[in-house]
């Protein structure tokens, strides 16, 4: 039973190992990008180009129907990287959702019930936080920014720290961030919509029910699922829906079924490759013109690697290196452009800037461990493997760091106006000190609490 056990649990964490990899590379392209940002927006001269580069017009036009754009106007640069892009973006975490819900940490009640509840914690503490301190202020519809925890630089927090992080602590908190995520999305779909116009809502819902269909009908066309995908997107552009949750939407539609089992698989793979008979290994070792036969029998292989991964799983793996080393790296460079000079050190303890870095640090631990240690007291859930309370306290305090989800929020709740533009500025500030400040308190106690060999469930 144990021989059998084995391939299954090394395969959950290859996986886990992947993603968590992809994660913490990413989170190192951010900071690079954020500092970057942070560098050219201030420099006399080149600040000046930064900012007007982000208000050039993008199109893509037939005639005079242009893609991009919003209710007959054309898109400008930072428009796009934030509706459009960042559509992407969500795709990605809606197909992770999906494959989480369905194999990953979310499959299973009990083994998710902990990161579950330490996420809700950690929204709604930070947020509750916010409020009070925002009462009455010009800032306080900004309630929603501390509430998300970015998977990429949390996870590169951990990264620094090698092998002595148990595994079971990095997926708790890959857990804890998707779920974030998830409570993300609802906000924005629930609070961040425009004037909805209900006709064109109306055609992006039977779009969707023709993705459900084809779904059901087992295509696994990838074509079909983007092409619908992106009529879905402009539709909800211009509905007032804001399009990310076109992005999410569209993920939940794409089929997490192969069009081959791994035994047809293996079968058609077995049948191809025995055409080759082992006479003919010396001529296949030289660099020769193959034959039509063997041509024929290689196309079978590969056609047939291409029917066992499931679209969801291919569409997730193709999307990793896009969003993690090219859209969110332009996101942060184009949204974390914080004018530094003339800004007095004091605004970080004033308005909305101390509210979110409050909220962020403060709430954030608070509402995670607090959420961790009555779930685990109470007999919900057990604690992770390998892990006792100052780890959960330090993981707790990394979940502050919200960088990306929290940007995005802040522009859409302060980026409509140029009177606002202070405001902006003064929350990405915050943000930026808010994650800086809970990524370096997680690092530095974890880095004394944690033993300094080897954690029993680390892997390569």
């Amino acid at each position: 039973m144990r021989e059998e056990q084995a391939p299954q649990a090394h395969s959950v964490f290859y996986s886990a190992r992947q993603a968590l990899r992809r994660h913490a590379s990413g989170g190192n392209i951010l900071i690079a990008a954020t500092a970057l940002a942070l560098i050219v927006a201030n420099i006399p001269g080149v600040s000046n180009i930064y900012f007007q580069f982000w208000d050039q017009e993008v199109r893509l036009q037939i005639g005079s129907f242009n893609l991009f754009s919003h209710h007959g106007h054309a898109m400008d640069m930072l428009a796009f990287i934030n509706d459009a892009l960042m559509a992407i973006f969500f795709f990605s975490i809606g197909l992770e959702i999906k494959r989480e819900i369905l194999v990953g940490e979310l499959s299973s009640f009990r083994q998710a019930l902990l990161p579950i509840l330490a996420a809700v914690g950690g929204m709604a503490v930070p947020v509750l936080l916010f409020i009070v301190m925002g009462h009455g202020t010009d800032f306080s519809k900004g309630a929603a920014i501390p509430m998300a925890t970015d998977i990429a630089f949390s996870l590169g927090v951990l990264a620094m720290l090698g092998k002595r992080v148990p595994l079971s602590l990095k997926i708790f908190l890959t857990t804890l961030a998707v779920v974030d995520d998830i409570g993300g999305i609802v906000v924005i779909a629930a609070f961040y919509s425009g004037h909805i116009s209900f006709g064109l809502l109306a055609l992006a819902a039977v779009c969707l029910g023709v993705l459900l269909l084809g779904s059901r009908l087992q295509i696994k066309s990838k074509i079909f699922y983007l092409t619908i995908g992106g009529v879905v997107w402009f539709l909800f552009l211009n509905s007032g829906i804001h399009p990310t949750i076109a992005g999410v939407l569209v993920a939940f539609c794409v089929p997490a079924t192969p069009v081959f089992a791994p035994r047809k698989y293996v079968k058609i793979i077995r049948e191809s490759i025995g055409h080759f008979r082992g006479e003919d290994d010396e001529m296949l070792n030289r660099k020769s013109i193959l034959t039509k036969d063997q041509m024929n029998w290689l196309k079978e292989v590969e056609s047939a690697s291409d029917k066992v991964i499931s679209p969801l799983q291919e569409l997730e793996d193709s999307l990793h290196a896009i969003v993690n080393y090219f859209i969110l790296p332009l996101f942060a460079f184009a949204n974390a452009g914080i004018v530094l000079v003339g800004t007095p050190l004091s605004s970080l303890f004033e308005g909305v800037s101390v509210a979110i870095i409050v909220s962020m640090v403060v709430g954030k631990f608070v509402g995670i461990f607090s959420f961790s240690w009555l779930t685990v007291k109470l007999g919900l859930a057990p604690m992770p493997a390998h892990s006792n309370w100052k780890m959960i306290a330090s993981i707790a305090l990394l979940g502050g760091i919200g960088f990306t989800v929290s940007l995005f929020i802040a522009t859409l709740s302060f980026g409509g106006s140029a009177a606002q533009a202070d405001i902006l500025n003064h929350a990405k500030l915050g943000i930026v000190a808010g994650s800086l400040l809970a990524g370096i308190s997680g690092f530095i106690i974890l880095h004394y609490t944690l033993p300094h060999t080897p954690a029993p469930d680390a892997v390569e």
